[in-house]
Formats: structure tokens, sequence, C-alpha cells
């Protein structure tokens, strides 16, 4: 395997081992995400697989989780105000 990077084609991790954890009634499409050895993580659209990959590691992955799980993450759920 290449050089993993944030950013880099999905393709390039191969197709294998891709699960959707958050799917929802939006037409299929989905995040996926990956877990790769190194203690890293990749997710990418479910709706582009050969588009780019965020790439993070578990550690941050866990954090992001968390704060979702404790309401950190509502305000992109919110809508978006005038300005």
């Amino acid at each position: 395997m290449r050089e993993i990077f944030n950013g880099m084609p999905a393709e390039g991790l191969g197709a294998d081992g891709w699960e959707k954890p958050w799917s929802g009634p939006n037409g299929g499409s989905c995040v996926e995400a990956k877990r790769m050895g190194g203690g890293l993580v990749g997710i990418r659209q479910s709706t582009d697989p050969s588009g780019p990959t965020l790439i993070c590691t578990t550690a941050a992955m866990a954090d992001f989780i968390t704060g979702a799980k404790a309401g950190l993450a509502d305000f992109l759920l919110e809508p978006l105000q005038p300005r």
C-alpha cells in the first residue's frame, strides 16, 4: 500500500473493510468508515467511493464520538441563520 494521507482517493485504501455505521433515510447517501492499521481511521462518502478520504487517528475519532454523544456537534444539525 502506498503512503496514507488526508484527502487521498478512497480507492487507494482498497474496497474491503468499509462499514456504514451512520446511515439514514436519505436515499443511500451514507458516511462510511474503515479501521486501518497504525491507529488510523478512514472516512468517506458512500456516493463517492473513489473520492477523497478523511484520515484521522482512532483517538481523534473516539474524541469526536464522545463529543457528539455529549451534544457538542448538535450545532451541525441546526438550520443556518441568515447573516
